[in-house]
């Protein structure tokens, strides 16, 4: 460690911070406006470097370098546009989560479609013009391009600045952030508003695709490390605050570097690697941001909300038609192995029940509790973890491991929720990703506990259900039980308690409900019984790696919830078993099953914008209506 090798670093990490910040600017504007948790803007990033990539390779000797990253930005812009027209307005009266299952849908096609174009290898353009050299500093080289990345940040952000506060575009926009029927009360085309601010938010994530272009190769997981990173910059900038949105990124990268200079120290006899702490060091800066400040550093703190929530159905208890539709079914479940015509149906049957459980746990914080969670797979992984580890290092027999699995995620839950349900909306959802990544880094990296990357292998059930029929009638119970306990909880005085604290807060305060505590309580709730379903996990498979706490599997968990019916008890259960089951189907017959399986999303969300329980329903109602008549 030196001054020079600092300063160097330092550099690196403002050049950084003005990529990221072209991404979060784009993010924090299409948000601030349409109101749209948007997923697929990391896919807007990654096809400005592939399109630009082409355009340099191709049309680099007539239309130049430069020209060719602006007209890639362009064309970014262009799309997004299209999909606006085309898709995102039709659904923008449906709840906003649905509309975050949309851009999720899109997220698969789009990297599908750049499979297709441009194959599965990496693509490193060329070095921009007069900017391939490097300057000495300090006695050590850095590149002129970086320089050239540090001084744009600033120059967009003066831009995008001047736009929104010296033009009329710019005092719509300003205005539809902070009351959006206003602005349609007072005459103003709200359509085509929202379409040239995502264009713009989408140009501008295109823009700085293309110009990573000399930096870093276009590969197909750019948009997910983009769409994480830049969630983060605009979390802890405070949403709608494009300053804000640059100071983070100002932060983030520095605090990057400096783990990077650091390298190897010495932590109380112990050698850290700070080097690796990059993998979730933003992470641990946006929830420190929203324990202190839940608003961002320079957003705006929101006043209490008196909005009651939407109208919904009460709860009911089942009928007698349903209670024998599902014995019936119970029947036939337990049937299966016998039915079965080879193994593998067995197999899968043990992985949708697992799915079920776990979308129902999340579910129940979403829907009657209403908390929207990123970060779910933390205590499906914390359970898989736990259940492995009490059986190879403790050496507990299987049964006391799968208790131990539910208890210990149950632990992890108690913490967790403790700080996020002071939190609500996006702000509470982006904390549980926090929490969820730092679960897997540390996951990831702690070798010597948890196997690392190569995660615990030899997680086997134990005699009595080695085989895959015992096991699966083993998870059948087990699940089972869950379900009903789940569902018994919420036709409780608590579920009432937690639906009440969901529709309005300050009525429930009123009446005397402590909305923190149940919130908390089921929090704990529905961590323990995604423990559960994480242990299953484990011995269904006989391993266990970090990727069970991935942000994948969080958002795999959040579609289940959202293709089912949010506010349907059956729908976190329907929208499991169809979206592993299509996951499955479609992967074994296509190469391109992202895009079907998206495609498959987006035809769902267009028809059943409550999901599949809830458009059943609401069909069902329609012919009953046409039949009383």
């Amino acid at each position: 460690m030196n001054l020079s090798g600092l300063i160097v670093q330092l550099l690196n990490g403002l050049a950084g911070a003005s990529s990221l910040f072209l991404i979060a600017a784009g993010l924090s504007l299409i948000f601030g406006v349409t109101r749209i948790v948007n997923f697929a803007h990391g896919s807007f990033y990654m096809l400005g470097t592939y399109i630009a990539y082409t355009l340099v390779e191709r049309l680099g000797g007539s239309l130049g370098f430069w020209p060719s990253l602006v007209v890639s930005a362009l064309a970014v812009g262009v799309l997004g546009a299209l999909i606006e027209v085309l898709l995102l307005r039709r659904i923008y009266k449906a709840p906003e989560l649905f509309q975050l299952l949309a851009t999720f849908a899109l997220v698969l096609v789009i990297k599908d479609a750049v499979l297709w174009l441009w194959g599965p290898d990496e693509l490193l353009g060329p070095r921009a013009p007069g900017l391939r050299g490097s300057v000495e500093i300090l006695g050590r080289q850095f590149p002129s391009y970086d320089l050239f990345l540090i001084v744009v940040g600033p120059l967009v952000l003066g831009g995008v600045w001047l736009l929104l506060t010296r033009t009329r575009f710019g005092t719509l926009v300003r205005a539809a952030t902070q009351d959006r029927e206003m602005v349609s009360a007072l005459g103003v085309n709200q359509a085509w508003l929202f379409t040239a601010v995502f264009a713009l938010g989408a140009a501008l994530a295109g823009l700085g695709g293309a110009l990573q272009l000399p930096r870093e190769p276009a590969h197909l997981e750019m948009d997910l490390n983009a769409i994480g990173a830049a969630f983060v910059v605009v979390v802890v900038g405070g949403m709608g605050s494009l300053p804000g949105a640059y100071l983070a990124a100002l932060i983030i990268s520095l605090i990057k570097a400096l783990c990077v200079w650091m390298g190897v120290v010495e932590l109380f006899g112990h050698s850290v690697n700070m080097s690796k702490a990059t993998l979730v060091v933003d992470f641990i800066v946006m929830a420190l941001v929203l324990v202190w400040r839940p608003w961002g550093l320079m957003g705006r703190a929101q006043a209490p909300s008196r909005h009651v929530g939407e109208a919904e159905a009460p709860l009911r208890r089942a009928g007698n038609a349903y209670r024998v539709t599902l014995l019936v079914l119970l029947v036939a479940l337990i049937a299966l192995p016998w039915l079965a015509r080879s193994s593998y149906t067995t197999v899968l049957a043990i992985d949708l029940l697992i799915a079920a459980l776990f979308a129902t746990s999340l579910h129940f914080i979403m829907g009657p509790g209403g908390m929207h969670s990123f970060g779910h797979a933390a205590y499906f992984g914390v359970g898989a973890y736990a259940a492995g580890l009490a059986l190879k290092a403790a050496g507990l027999p299987m049964a006391a491991a799968l208790v131990a699995g539910p208890l210990i995620a149950a632990l992890a839950a108690l913490v967790f929720g403790w700080f996020a349900v002071r939190l609500s909306g996006v702000y509470l959802a982006m904390l549980t990703l926090a929490f969820g990544q730092i679960a897997w880094a540390i996951t990831y990296q702690w070798d010597d506990f948890t196997g690392g990357s190569n995660g615990l292998t030899g997680i086997w059930p134990s005699d009595t259900f080695a085989e895959n029929s015992a096991y699966y009638w083993l998870t059948l119970a087990l699940v089972a039980v869950g379900l009903v306990a789940l569902r018994r909880i919420l036709f409780s005085p608590f579920g009432y308690a937690l639906r009440a604290g969901r529709d309005s807060v300050l009525r429930a305060d009123a009446i005397g409900i402590n909305v923190g505590r149940v919130q908390w309580i089921a929090f704990v709730i529905a961590g323990l019984f995604a423990g559960a379903a994480g242990a299953l996990f484990a011995f269904s498979k006989g391993s266990i790696s970090p990727e069970s706490m991935a942000v994948g599997r969080s958002i795999d968990a959040l579609v289940m919830v959202l293709l089912g019916g949010l506010h349907t008890l059956a729908g976190p259960v329907v929208g499991a078993v169809s979206f592993t089951w299509l996951q499955d189907a479609v992967a074994r017959n296509t190469d391109y099953w992202r895009a079907l399986l998206g495609g498959i999303i987006l035809i769902l969300v267009l028809l059943f914008p409550d999901g599949i329980v809830g458009g059943l329903r609401k069909l069902a109602g329609r012919f009953g209506e046409k039949d009383a008549a």
